[in-house]
């Protein structure tokens, strides 16, 4: 082999190596750049979850404390009602006690 044609080859397989070299840099690139977009992706999603999770729960709490303010209401509406049901029965009671320390101021 003369040294043109040995020269010639070293000189294409340079090229080819600079080639190779080139698309595996690219491929490399176009590979981050896919697994950004991918976790920039998951992100988001996560993100939306975390949302989606808070907004539940909140829901929820937001439900329990109504149900506990409805119990409590109920509680008092039920007392109140024992209550009037209770003074009613002292009413004869108390018009008689009343009448008893009228009769007894005229008495004096």
């Amino acid at each position: 082999m003369a040294n043109n044609e040995i020269l010639s080859e070293i000189k294409t397989a340079e090229e080819d190596a600079k080639k190779a070299v080139s698309e595996a840099t690219d491929e490399k690139n176009k590979k981050i750049a896919k697994a950004r977009a991918e976790a920039r992706q998951i992100l988001e999603d996560g993100e939306e979850e975390a949302v989606k999770a808070s907004q539940n729960a909140l829901r929820s709490g937001e439900a329990e404390i109504d149900a506990k303010r409805n119990e409590i209401i109920d509680d008092g509406v039920r007392e109140a009602e024992s209550v009037a049901v209770k003074s009613q029965s002292n009413i004869p009671k108390a018009v008689e006690f009343l009448l008893e320390e009228f009769e007894r101021e005229i008495r004096v």
